[in-house]
């Protein structure tokens, strides 16, 4: 008899080979999904918080830029399959409690939130998985989950999108400014994607007060709390200095070197923890 996935594929044309293309995971039907497990596909979770922003940026800039990004790229590749699963927009966020509308996992909560999803894409048979984070205080609870599930055979990819072009960042600013909080990049790149959400009436600048230690002692530091900002507004960083045509030069150069990197990812062969032998040896 003939194999389904097979005749599902000679049924239905693939849903990833044109312009009008669906990219995300929640509005696929279930042929859609054969179709794009017998070509190889890359799945991206982007990864975010809803959190305050300054007085100026709504609660989910950090979950909107890794979107967004995700469904460019997404769009543009046209050769194999790139879906984008629901984005997990709940973070670890507990020192941004200090102003109204954030909400925070635990830790825990948030880890083993991401662990599930992952199991359980890895599980629909989808093997070259990447994590797109938007929020500092994830960076580090995502890498340890990417780390940690590569003992079940789950490699994935984790990183910060700022992570693909940390040293532009720097360069053009005007301040000299890293992607901060609600300063001048986050600013920037929500200019580009959702002026509408900025209230730049009141755009403003702060200092981060939550490195207490100086010159060869700067290693040292203390869990964050926002309120530590030297006036107190929320900002790390310079809003004042954002505009819409900074967002769109970083937007774009982050969207090119994550399409570069999906297209090196699905090249590779996928990894398996137990490929030469035990991993106890």
């Amino acid at each position: 008899s003939a194999n389904p996935r097979k005749r599902d594929q000679a049924m239905y044309k693939p849903s990833y080979d044109g312009a009008n293309k669906k990219v995300l995971w929640q509005e696929l039907w279930r042929h859609e999904f054969e179709a794009a497990l017998a070509n190889d596909p890359v799945v991206i979770i982007p990864i975010g918080s809803i959190e305050q922003h300054g007085p100026h940026c709504p609660m989910d800039v950090d979950i909107s830029a890794p979107f967004y990004m995700a469904v460019e790229v997404a769009k543009r590749i046209e050769d194999f399959p790139v879906l984008i699963a629901p984005p997990v927009w709940s973070g670890f966020t507990h020192y941004n409690m200090g102003f109204p509308g954030t909400i925070s996992l635990r830790l825990e909560t948030f880890q083993n939130l991401l662990i599930d999803v992952f199991r359980s894409i890895h599980a629909n048979g989808f093997e070259r998985i990447v994590s797109v984070n938007g929020h500092g205080g994830n960076h580090a609870p995502c890498r340890s989950v990417s780390w940690a599930i590569a003992e079940e055979d789950i490699f994935t990819l984790s990183f910060s999108w700022w992570d693909m072009v940390e040293k532009e960042l720097r360069e053009w600013s005007a301040t000299n400014e890293g992607v901060g909080h609600a300063g001048e990049w986050e600013t920037s790149v929500q200019l580009h994607l959702r002026e509408y959400l900025i209230d730049q009436t009141r755009l403003a600048s702060d200092d981060a007060g939550t490195q207490p230690f100086k010159g060869e002692l700067a290693f040292a530091e203390f869990a964050e709390r926002r309120r530590d900002t030297a006036k107190d507004t929320g900002i790390m960083g310079d809003a004042t200095v954002a505009n819409a045509e900074k967002g769109a030069r970083i937007f774009a150069l982050a969207c090119d070197r994550l399409e570069k990197l999906l297209r090196e990812y699905r090249d590779l062969p996928v990894r398996h923890y137990r490929e030469f032998g035990s991993h106890c040896t």
